[in-house]
């Protein structure tokens, strides 16, 4: 009896002993993102807070009250980058694209329309673009893609080496300014910890915790950031799985007093290895997954202007008043937009001369010119030009008028001459894009100025 004792005793003791060994082992939490993978995400925002107002001429100073949430679903597969220099691609099929905020009582509602919901996302440093291969993007879509999280970047919450519970690690900058969207880090960090290896779901994991203050400047200007969050990853399939963070952001002024306080709940559950039909190599097979010049336009839609057209990305819509809008390019180039009614439409040799008259009133020298000439027959475009020098600035003037049975479309375009070719190759497939939603009423003549004379 005494041998079988000191058997069941000796088996104990290594039980005991083979447990603390695993313990205390160091163990390897890496996640490989590879070309081909495919992942189910979904990931909820929920935000709070106060932004304070300043004083200004025309009102007292105020405090704002904010709240807003978010829904996105999605399954994503990893592309291989063929661009220089970019850093990760990956291909998105969103199924649920839900974006609600309320500032005061002013309540702001965006998604992304379901036939662009497939979409190439390409991340360089801290820039995230986007763009589908299904048809052109809106400036509010690509903002409300700009906001969400590129999950294979939160591998930086992931230690570098083996670690056992209680090992702690600094998280990567890439990491902390996808989380906290800060582009540039004055101070602070994310310290991680391996709390302890559990099982969820009969499969193993590991969780982790992170936590820390950073200061910083993002697209609000000067703000202080606390974040304290979980993490989960899964041993088996050797992936993120979950992470639940909460957040709070001090909005600074420019002496470094708070000037807004937005505290947020971020949750994300993530799948790996999911089949997708849309996103598997027969149904990707014949996309344009690479960016060019046609499937990175954007689109301008305004149903109450009553005008839709593509348009470039160096270009952006600055400013819309009355029956115009203006378009700006970080180039220096620049186009008016004016609707008419069908009725005071003019014709394009009217505008030109209207156009001549306005500039030699403003003693322009000019240099050349192209006259009317047709550009499509339907809708009905023509197009003429001025080479100037105005204010001593040499420039390419460029008109074209497009009618419609809704009205017309009058645009007065600039360009600086180091550019001009390429430029008059884009507003020529802007005008060319250009459809009017609806009949454009008559409003009082006004003389239609070209963008030199701004």
């Amino acid at each position: 009896m005494r041998t079988v004792w000191y058997a069941i005793s000796w088996l104990l003791l290594c039980d005991v002993t083979l447990a603390f060994a695993q313990s205390a082992t160091a163990i390897r939490i890496e996640e490989t993102i590879s070309p081909g993978q495919i992942y189910r995400v979904h990931n909820r925002v929920e935000l709070t807070g106060k932004l304070h107002v300043p004083a200004t001429e025309q009102q007292p100073a105020m405090t704002v009250e904010l709240r807003g949430e978010s829904h996105i679903e999605y399954e994503e597969r990893i592309l291989e980058s063929q661009e220089p220099g970019l850093d990760q691609k990956t291909l998105r099929l969103y199924r649920r694209v839900d974006f609600s905020r309320m500032m005061g009582t002013q309540k702001q509602e965006s998604t992304v329309r379901p036939d662009v919901r497939r979409m190439v996302i390409l991340r360089n440093g801290t820039a995230k673009v986007s763009f589908s291969p299904d048809g052109p993007l809106t400036w509010g879509e690509i903002d409300v893609i700009r906001t969400d999280v590129f999950t294979p970047t939160l591998t930086g919450l992931l230690p570098r080496q083996p670690v056992r519970p209680g090992d702690r690690w600094q998280a990567s900058s890439e990491a902390i300014r996808e989380l906290t969207d800060i582009e540039k880090i004055d101070e602070g960090s994310i310290e991680c910890k391996l709390e302890q290896i559990t099982t969820l779901s009969n499969r193993p994991h590991a969780r982790i915790g992170f936590q820390g203050t950073l200061r910083g400047i993002n697209e609000d200007g000067p703000n202080q950031q606390r974040i304290n969050g979980t993490l989960y990853f899964d041993l088996q399939s050797h992936h993120i799985s979950y992470i639940s963070l909460l957040g709070e952001s001090l909005l600074l002024d420019k002496d470094g007093r708070t000037a807004g306080r937005v505290e947020g709940k971020f949750t994300l559950t993530r799948q790996k290895n999911v089949r997708v039909a849309e996103l598997e190599d027969a149904a990707i097979a014949t996309l344009k997954l690479q960016p060019d010049a046609q499937n990175t336009q954007l689109l301008y839609d305004d149903p109450d202007l009553g005008i839709r057209f593509l348009f470039p990305r160096r270009w952006r819509v600055n400013a819309v008043q009355g029956h115009q809008l203006t378009l700006e390019g970080s180039h220096g180039g620049s186009v008016l937009i004016t609707l008419e009614s069908r009725a005071k439409t003019p014709t394009a040799q009217q505008y030109m001369n209207e156009s001549q008259t306005f500039l030699t009133q403003k003693q322009a020298k000019f240099h050349g010119y192209s006259p009317v000439h047709r550009v499509m027959d339907q809708p009905k475009t023509e197009r003429f030009a001025f080479d100037v020098e105005l204010n001593g600035k040499r420039a390419l003037l460029e008109y074209y008028v497009l009618t419609q049975p809704e009205g017309g479309a009058l645009f007065a375009a600039r360009f600086p001459t180091e550019e001009r070719d390429a430029l008059r190759t884009e507003v020529d497939r802007i005008v060319r894009s250009t459809t009017l939603l609806r009949t454009i009423p008559e409003r009082p003549q006004q003389p239609s100025s070209p963008p030199s004379s701004r």
